[in-house]
């Protein structure tokens, strides 16, 4: 059976994400205030977070965004140490920030358990309300992104995105930053149909690349390497613009190409400067982000720093469905793979 690009679910529910984030942010003024206003009255000392997939390249994003904005210390926690190493943790003082589209996975389930046992304040920002996730947590923060059928995440995890703007805006006080966010769901409807064909077409054929952010827009990187493995059966690594020149830079030349995404803010410049680096080896580089002399420009939208890299990933997502497609897999079935991943 032929399968057309616009007719699949990844494409119908990636496409929903403007209307999620409207829906979500209404939806949750109250319990964000609330969870707000706690962390001001008590700050925690750290920030730990748990996510599986698509949900932990949410939890990096929220790192970078939560150590820039309020200056805590994020770490990222290791679900085994609970689940299968069994060692109690001690988090008194600590913000346990827990992301997931299903809210059911053992490890994530075991990992909030123990944090809690361990005295931290479990904050869950879970796409189904009615999980065991949701009901053991103190502050549940519904995503509010609806069913989500394709076994690839694309609407859940813009709505994670949103969910982790809004609250840190309000744990700071950034009014500027809940005005950008507040501009999210039109400029994401705009995103939606940037024309990024060019990178279909470039990676029609392609074996391998590497998927490049930095700062706030690492956690897009991993996303869309994600994406490229589980749906085009392309494989792909993500690296930070710096990670990147410690040994694997070796291999980017004519046949490995780079996908670059970038936003205005303090890392644009050593992104721009390992472009030009990538342009020079003969490397076929495509850019979201950024103009730069010898590579490929994907239109992307003027935004503040922290709402660039939701733009950009919904921009990615059409196009990595339409490649998807192009190369002859069924983006809404990757082989091997289901919706809910039940690790232990």
């Amino acid at each position: 059976m032929t399968i057309i690009a616009e007719s699949t679910l990844m494409f119908a529910e990636a496409s929903e994400a403007g209307v999620v984030v409207a829906r979500q942010r209404a939806a949750n003024a109250a319990v964000i205030a609330a969870l707000a206003t706690r962390l001001r009255a008590m700050p925690p000392r750290a920030v730990s977070t748990c996510a599986r997939g698509s949900s932990d390249h949410a939890a990096t994003f929220a790192k970078y965004l939560i150590e820039t904005v309020i200056g805590v210390p994020v770490t990222s926690a290791a679900p085994s140490i609970s689940s299968v190493y069994h060692v109690a943790q001690r988090m008194g003082d600590t913000l346990l920030l827990a992301i997931s589209q299903s809210g059911r996975s053992p490890d994530l389930l075991s990992t909030v358990e123990a944090g809690r046992a361990g005295g931290a304040y479990l904050a869950a920002m879970v796409n189904d309300a009615t999980s065991p996730l949701a009901d053991l947590a103190d502050a549940p923060l519904p995503l509010h992104a609806g069913p989500e059928r394709s076994v690839a995440a694309t609407k859940s995890y813009i709505a994670s995105l949103a969910a982790i703007v809004d609250l840190v805006a309000a744990w700071a006080g950034d009014e500027a930053l809940a005005e950008a966010l507040a501009s999210a769901p039109d400029k994401l409807a705009t995103a939606w149909a940037a024309d990024w064909s060019p990178l279909v077409d470039g990676l029609a054929e392609s074996r391998g690349l590497y998927v490049i952010g930095r700062g706030l827009g690492l956690g897009i990187a991993q996303e869309a390497a994600l994406k490229f493995k589980e749906t085009c059966g392309l494989h792909a690594e993500a690296f930070s613009a710096a990670e990147v020149r410690h040994g694997p830079m070796a291999l980017v030349g004519p046949d490995f190409p780079l996908l670059v995404f970038r936003q205005d803010d303090e890392t644009g410049e050593g992104v721009d400067a390992l472009v030009e680096e990538a342009v020079a080896r003969g490397g076929a580089v495509f850019c979201a982000g950024m103009e730069i002399a010898g590579a490929v420009t994907l239109p992307t939208q003027d935004a503040a720093p922290a709402i660039q890299p939701m733009l950009q990933i919904q921009s990615f997502y059409r196009a990595v469905n339409a490649l998807s497609v192009r190369r002859g897999f069924d983006p809404d079935r990757p082989p091997n793979l289901r919706k809910v991943t039940e690790t232990i």
